[in-house]
């Protein structure tokens, strides 16, 4: 008999569901809106590849800088309320890196839009799984499956806006007032009071409902397993700054393709890592997250070499699409486990995960941009099919086919 036979939600709790899930479509809209405009910004600036690569590189450095206050946030304030006013923030800084009339003050928009970011990320995941642990049983998957609706979405208006000659300013400025007041609303519907229920494990369900996890481990066995699930997290985040920094700009430059379908790299990546996180707790359920994230690994490191070996922009767009499909469940799957783990204060292991993951956007753009400017974008661009089999080798840490 399975959990959500035993147990029903209540209203408040499937409002909760929804709720959580816009803050992740809004979440995921206000980026994608950016995104496909950096070669127009790149160009206005007159930025070269290694320059570019250091301003966009801003981004992740803000994250960095704010991401560890997120847990001290979420405890004094709430995660819902820390989620919706870090949203209104990103917002603000995508909208001043878009009307930004330099590299110094493109870099500062996006250190801001990416210190917001960083603490939007760690509040809404701790609701979600806070939402979960009410369910008891996985949902996560689901709501980064609506992160990857709402950059798909964010990706498409801005194809449109481009394809329409919508100036950048008036674009940002619809998007940011539109994705802001679905926040707010959203905050209506979120989980009152503290984020300190305790984790639920659905192995450990029965006719009394769900039970407590109880996991036993070691500190230094914790520490490793938190290390390996932030090279886990950060191998996905490397794929997704492939797509979201270089997909655009390898398409339209290295293969000439025109703006509007050079979006479509992006926007193939983040569609098929949609698909991915749809079925994802499907597949964790039936198979495990250790053999769902090597097979995963396998799909992005044999789809993005393949499209790299053979470039062509048909190969190239679907090399993206395997490369989002491999990486679909890695992110949610170490932040999960990294909130289980034992010993830590509430959101700890979460807020570590997100910020040191980080640390995979903030080196991956300076480093590609130096690679393609000393050999090719293609050359860089190897970092997708590296994180893959880096996947592939620490997958072990991540839990097997549930009994």
């Amino acid at each position: 008999m399975t959990v959500d036979v035993l147990r029903r939600p209540a209203r408040a709790e499937r409002r909760a569901r929804v709720a959580v899930a816009v803050l992740f479509l809004t979440n995921g809209a206000l980026f994608a809106n950016l995104l496909p405009r950096y070669p127009q910004i790149k160009a206005d600036l007159q930025m070269g590849n290694a320059t570019y690569g250091l301003a966009v590189a801003a981004f992740p450095a803000g994250a960095i800088a704010a991401g560890l206050a997120a847990g001290v946030l979420i405890r004094r304030l709430g995660s819902a309320r820390v989620a919706v006013g870090s949203t209104l923030l990103t917002g603000a800084g995508i909208l001043a890196a878009a009307l930004a009339d330099s590299v110094a003050l493109f870099a500062g928009a996006l250190f801001l839009a990416g210190a917001m970011d960083a603490i939007t990320d760690v509040a809404q995941n701790a609701h979600g799984l806070r939402v979960q642990r009410r369910y008891g049983r996985s949902i996560i998957n689901s709501f980064h499956a609506i992160w990857s609706i709402g950059a798909v979405t964010g990706g498409s208006m801005a194809a449109g806006a481009i394809a329409l000659g919508l100036p950048r300013g008036q674009h940002l400025a619809i998007s940011a007032v539109v994705f802001a007041a679905a926040a707010c609303v959203a905050l209506r519907f979120c989980l009152p009071g503290p984020d300190t229920e305790p984790a639920v494990d659905a192995d450990a369900a029965d006719d009394r409902g769900p039970q407590p996890v109880r996991r036993t481990t070691t500190g230094a066995r914790t520490a490793c397993v938190l290390a390996a699930l932030v090279l886990i997290a950060t191998a996905g985040s490397l794929v997704e700054d492939a797509g979201n920094s270089w997909a655009a700009l390898y398409l339209a430059g290295s293969l000439h393709a025109s703006a509007a379908l050079a979006a479509s790299g992006y926007i193939a990546l983040v569609g098929a890592q949609f698909v991915g996180r749809l079925v994802g707790d499907r597949l964790v359920d039936r198979f495990g997250q250790r053999a769902v994230a090597r097979t995963g690994g396998l799909i992005a490191a044999a789809g993005m070499g393949l499209a790299l070996a053979v470039p062509t922009v048909p190969g190239t767009v679907l090399g993206f699409a395997a490369a989002g499909l491999g990486v679909a469940t890695l992110v949610p799957a170490a932040m999960h486990e990294a909130d289980e783990l034992p010993g830590l204060k509430p959101g700890s292991g979460l807020t570590v995960v997100s910020w040191l993951m980080r640390l995979g956007f903030l080196l991956s753009p300076p480093v590609v941009g130096l690679v393609a400017d000393a050999a090719s974008l293609r050359v860089g661009l190897l970092v997708v099919p590296l994180a893959g089999l880096l996947v592939l080798s620490l997958a072990g840490v991540l839990r097997t086919r549930r009994r």
